[in-house]
């Protein structure tokens, strides 16, 4: 796209909410997604002077970013999952749906990598089948079929959990 860093701050200030967005929705922490993006970036900025005019540059950020986070989930410190206890606290009516999107998240990061990444592109991102492809290096037919298998297991996890609610009085 050009040796200029203008160019490159202009592309990525108008990036930068989106990138971390969906960083948080692939790795489920802020902070993580903090260093993600910063990765990013930073390979970025590195390529921006070879970063082909005609090609899609939102699309190989994306790229960039489901790299980094699969080479950071290979990390062995990665391999621990943390628990937090939470205090007592007075229950409002958001909770529900606090649970509702905790649940969902929780049912993401239960697909293999590949089937979250499509779900995380096509529905979070908001990205075409063809643009999911691009940015995943695969065919469309691949995308379709990952996410026909992703949708039918969140589906499955979602309709176990709602039947084992307990209901409400």
């Amino acid at each position: 796209m050009g040796h200029d860093t203008s160019e490159f701050r202009e592309f990525i200030a108008a990036r930068l909410d989106s990138l971390r967005r969906t960083a948080f929705v692939l790795s489920r922490d802020w902070h993580t997604a903090d260093d993600l993006v910063s990765e990013t970036i930073i390979k970025l900025l590195r390529r921006w002077s070879r970063i082909d005019e005609t090609a899609n540059p939102d699309a190989y950020a994306h790229r960039v970013l489901l790299s980094v986070w699969l080479d950071e989930r290979r990390r062995p410190w990665r391999r621990e999952s943390p628990s937090i206890t939470l205090p007592d606290t007075a229950r409002t009516d958001h909770v529900g749906d606090a649970v509702d999107r905790i649940t969902v998240l929780e049912q993401l990061a239960k697909l293999p990598k590949r089937r979250r990444a499509v779900v995380v592109l096509r529905f979070y991102c908001d990205m075409s089948v063809e643009q999911t492809a691009e940015v995943l290096g695969c065919s469309t037919g691949t995308v379709k079929s990952q996410t026909a298998r992703a949708l039918d297991t969140l589906r499955a996890a979602m309709v176990d959990i709602a039947e084992n609610r307990p209901k409400a009085i």
